[in-house]
């Protein structure tokens, strides 16, 4: 993407803020750039592999097929647009390093991207976090500042860290380059299964979404991408039948990664390409987690889980379908299984 394409698209999403999204505001990405950010992430993100169950199957009443990101490095598909938003820098802008605020997987996803290219990287963390996620960013090399546990706190902290340091706000969903990377997911699975029926990917803040529908659409026009919110977080789904950007209400869900309040640029693509939205409560997403590891043999996060809780929960919307699952992360606290 040019610069021009970026500075418009960003331009878009801060007139989009306070309320209904507009065409103007949908930030100009296609396939084209997905394409484009593969190319430039090659060398440093692993090609993950896709895994399927006959047991899963039988048990959904389709085929599915699991793009397993928990194994992509740093544990979580944020690597992917970690590394693309770093790698697109000059040098110039890149030694003055990058920021960002995080509580979890996108915090040492951009350490760990940074490092890779030797440039500082800044992460704002609120109070909280959890514990082996904080811990992950620290090792990665990130700069850790802590912050109040509200959006307004995190904003505010990582500005006064941008304009510090002179570092690069890398937003952890709301940034077109971002985006761009997370859609590289729906590219690799859809070359290993081209004959996707479906594409089932998490929603939080909405940049692996919003990239893998960008991508769908280009691939296959019809193609269809379903994102899946907790019910405890359904801001998403509330957004899209309302046809504004809702930020009201507190998230209250076990899907730590899934908490984030969809950004307005995410949600404008979604709405070009016609995504939908499913929730799922955190009962139905522990037994999911439950099922990958005992049938599928692969530990997941909650926030990964809740694709195949969907699958179950609503059976007639796939059934007989090729389906693809996008599990986004397996950084988990192994001492606090919620199944244990």
């Amino acid at each position: 993407m040019s610069g021009g394409a970026f500075k418009a698209s960003m331009a878009g999403r801060t007139r989009s803020e306070a309320g209904m999204t507009r065409e103007a505001d949908t930030p100009p990405l296609a396939i084209g750039d997905i394409r484009e950010a593969a190319a430039r992430i090659a060398p440093y993100v692993r090609v993950t592999p896709v895994l399927a169950s006959a047991a899963l199957d039988e048990r959904a009443g389709a085929y599915l097929h699991f793009k397993c990101e928990h194994l992509q490095h740093g544990g979580a598909f944020k690597y992917r647009g970690a590394s693309h938003a770093v790698w697109s820098l000059d040098d110039g802008t890149a030694a003055r390093g990058v920021v960002t605020h995080s509580s979890g997987n996108h915090g040492r996803a951009l350490a760990l991207a940074a490092a890779a290219r030797g440039i500082p990287a800044h992460v704002v963390i609120p109070e909280g976090a959890v514990q082996t996620k904080l811990a992950a960013i620290e090792a990665a090399g990130a700069h850790v500042v802590r912050c109040a546990p509200t959006q307004e706190a995190r904003e505010a902290q990582t500005e006064r860290v941008r304009t510090r340091t002179g570092a690069r706000l890398v937003h952890p969903y709301a940034d077109t380059r971002v985006i761009a990377g997370q859609g590289t997911v729906a590219l690799e699975l859809l070359r290993a299964v081209p004959a996707l029926d479906l594409l089932v990917v998490p929603v939080g803040g909405g940049g692996l979404a919003a990239g893998c529908a960008v991508a769908a659409a280009g691939w296959r026009p019809g193609l269809r991408v379903i994102g899946i919110e907790p019910a405890g977080a359904d801001d998403t789904a509330r957004s899209l039948k309302a046809g504004r950007r809702i930020t009201e209400g507190r998230p209250d869900t076990l899907c730590d990664g899934l908490r984030a309040t969809v950004g307005a640029p995410n949600l404008a693509l979604m709405q070009r390409h016609g995504v939908e939205v499913l929730t799922v409560t955190d009962a139905q997403t522990v037994e999911a987690m439950r099922l990958l590891w005992s049938e599928l043999r692969q530990v997941v996060e909650p926030s990964s889980a809740v694709v195949l809780a969907a699958v179950l929960a609503y059976p007639e919307r796939f059934a007989g379908c090729k389906v693809g699952l996008v599990l986004t992360g397996g950084n988990v606290d192994l001492d606090a299984l919620p199944f244990n």
